[in-house]
């Protein structure tokens, strides 16, 4: 969906790179390339046992380390985040065809920005692009609010989940370039019901972006494990943690890549998939991460929307941490992993398959590892933009959460598990705007 104008008028107006709100107090890691691994490791809360500095030494031909976080320091990235969710009819399971109104009505009540989506049930905020990850989890939650409270006008209940728990149809929103997508994919667009976040990192230039791009990618399947909440599709449990990225990869054009290269590779490919038909335009190139077509921005696609907006905010964070050490690495000229596109996939359908529970695929070396095991040392990879922004404690504290609770996926089979489908969307209404519920109740 593209952004209103004043959304994209506020990433151009904001600095890309700016000096970090808060000065972290965690030491600095040594190193951005992947330590490897001599034994088994258990993740560890910041507070509890903070993570040690690394031993292992900067490539070749890399800067020192403090000329690394330096940099490092000095450009704590842009972030931005969009949410879409489903609208239920207030007291039932039943969908709600009211994004439309909700969004405008979120519009004319609220502060943020809001837009109807592909589906008439669904509707969308956006943050506006913020160098504070604190900012960031606030407008998130505030959002959130805001869009519920719109819902709520509308006689609508508004839900964070990847996929409707309750089988139930949901009609295209009548626009034009809508109408066309259904007509040209069939049931791939039809039955596209599907909700997820999207989080921007504003980047100086093409050639950075893509470089980023290229460096990121056997990373983030991880982020889909970490959000995964949508084991429901049609009324039944598919037995997959995040079966809305099973759904999404229908489209021709979903999915991870391999290197581009540079910017007019990557703009040839682009090219290509809409000459060939598996796209209509730019914004129909569902890549995994891509360039934003109408901002500065990596766009990274992979999460479901989060059922509380706490864990949007871990999970935003730490993709801008990703995002910006990919961009790092690009800087120091360190080349893209290497990995077979195939591996890629499989790490993919694991992240959707078990999300955090089991192991995951590390598609570089096709080994499977233990989720959490896999999800520190991708921790310990970024520490350094963790550290430069003053967020290692607040993310790393988020997923000791995640891991402690479980994911948007656990919520909802464990309602399930003590009642009905109903409760299910009760549950999740509930998680959806509980951060500022719990606001409320402190102020």
């Amino acid at each position: 969906m593209a952004r209103p104008a004043s959304w994209a008028a506020s990433w151009a107006s904001s600095a890309f790179s700016r000096t970090p709100p808060v000065a972290s107090s965690m030491p600095m890691r040594r190193t951005l390339v992947r330590p490897r691994r001599t034994g088994p490791r258990r993740f560890r809360p910041a507070l509890a046992t903070p993570l040690r500095c690394s031993t292992v030494a900067p490539a070749p031909g890399c800067p020192p380390p403090r000329h690394r976080g330096a940099r490092l320091a000095a450009q704590v990235r842009t972030l931005g985040v969009e949410e879409e969710f489903l609208l239920f009819r207030d007291g039932s399971a039943r969908l709600a065809p009211v994004g439309e109104a909700v969004a405008h009505e979120a519009t004319r009540r609220g502060t943020g920005q809001f837009e109807h989506e592909f589906k008439q049930p669904q509707a969308e905020l956006a943050t506006a692009p913020s160098v504070d990850l604190t900012e960031v989890a606030d407008q998130l939650r505030d959002r959130r609010a805001e869009l519920a409270a719109a819902a709520r006008a509308r006689d609508a209940r508004l839900v964070a989940v990847g996929t409707s728990p309750v089988q139930d149809d949901a009609a295209t929103t009548p626009h034009s370039r809508y109408r066309r997508m259904d007509e040209l994919f069939g049931p791939v667009a039809v039955l596209n019901l599907t909700c997820g976040m999207h989080v921007h990192v504003g980047l100086d230039s093409d050639e950075e972006r893509v470089g980023a791009v290229d460096r990121m990618q056997p990373w983030l399947p991880a982020l889909t494990a970490l959000s995964a909440n949508s084991p429901f599709w049609g009324g039944d449990d598919t037995t997959y943690d995040s079966y809305r990225s099973i759904v999404w990869r229908q489209w021709p054009t979903a999915g991870g890549t391999q290197p581009f290269g540079s910017p007019a590779a990557y703009r040839e490919a682009q090219q290509q998939l809409i000459r060939s038909g598996a796209a209509l335009d730019e914004g129909m190139v569902y890549y995994s991460a891509r360039l934003a077509e109408r901002y500065p921005t990596v766009e990274v696609r992979v999460s479901d929307v989060c059922a509380r907006s706490a864990d949007a905010a871990t999970i935003a964070g730490l993709t801008r941490a990703l995002v910006s050490t990919a961009a790092e690495q690009w800087a120091e000229g360190r080349p893209a992993p290497r990995f077979r596109h195939e591996l890629l996939r499989a790490a993919y359908w694991r992240a959707a398959r078990f999300g955090v529970r089991e192991r995951l695929v590390d598609p570089v070396d096709g080994s499977t590892v233990s989720a959490w095991d896999h999800i520190e040392t991708l921790l310990e990879m970024v520490r350094p933009a963790l550290d430069a922004a003053g967020d290692t404690q607040r993310v790393t504290e988020g997923l000791e959460r995640i891991r402690s609770r479980g994911t948007g996926a656990a919520l909802q089979r464990a309602t399930r598990s003590a009642g009905s489908l109903s409760d299910v969307v009760d549950a999740l209404a509930e998680a959806t705007t509980e951060a500022s519920t719990n606001a409320a109740r402190s102020a």
